[in-house]
């Protein structure tokens, strides 16, 4: 499983990411940053992201982060 970890000030809610992100689950937050803007959330399934790391790759400021959690068994 995988954990996407956001820094909500460093966002600029430049919608690349959401653009990339081929399960489609980011979205825009539904409160302001410190930068004045509607920064990018997770709004899926844990389980349903690949971990593809497209939308911390295409994120121009470094605000995304992809986490591998291992599998509790």
């Amino acid at each position: 499983m995988f954990v996407i970890r956001i820094d909500r000030d460093r966002c600029k809610s430049c919608g690349l990411c959401i653009e990339c992100c081929p399960r489609k689950l980011l979205g825009p937050d539904t409160e302001l940053n410190k930068r004045g803007v509607l920064p990018v959330r997770f709004e899926g399934e844990p389980e349903k992201c690949t971990g593809c790391c497209n939308c911390a790759t295409i994120c121009p400021d470094a605000a995304i982060e992809v986490i591998e959690v291992p599998d509790e068994k």
